[in-house]
């Protein structure tokens, strides 16, 4: 028995390799949150777009924040080999973080805002966190993964 047959199993190293990208992609998701309530905040108040509009805005902003910083911080060991990887991995990262922050938030802002009757922000700040699990993993497997990673997970 061992690690590639049975992925709970992998080594200490990876673990704590593991916790270490997942305590870096919430820095990086904390800044994004802050950028994300910005932009939702100046939409909303200052220039009184819908909300449902100014969510899927400050979304995008804070999926495109998110992406450099991840390239380049939580996701640093394994860099893009140029500029094509890297355009490649933008793509993928918006269609499945982007897409997963993006039909989440309005999604759970329409349930939560429109249904429930909450605040706009303490909403946003709910379909984050409801989001970031699943975005994590698509980061982690999908868009920043790599061929040797794929094999050992594969056993082979």
């Amino acid at each position: 028995m061992n690690s590639s047959q049975f992925p709970v199993l992998s080594s200490r190293k990876n673990q704590n390799q593991t916790v270490l990208r997942w305590m870096k992609f919430n820095v990086v998701g904390g800044i994004g949150i802050v950028v994300q309530l910005t932009m939702l905040a100046v939409f909303r108040s200052v220039l009184r777009l819908d909300y449902l509009v100014a969510t899927g805005l400050a979304v995008e902003i804070a999926v495109i924040h998110n992406f450099l910083w991840h390239e380049r911080f939580t996701w640093r060991d394994r860099r893009a080999a140029g500029p094509r990887q890297s355009l490649a991995r933008f793509v993928k990262f918006n269609l499945s973080n982007g897409a997963v922050s993006i039909a989440g938030n309005l999604l759970l802002m329409r349930a939560l805002v429109g249904e429930f009757g909450f605040n706009y922000v303490v909403a946003n700040v709910v379909a984050i966190v409801i989001c970031s699990l699943v975005n994590f993993l698509l980061g982690d497997r999908f868009v920043f993964d790599d061929p040797v990673r794929r094999m050992e997970r594969r056993g082979a």
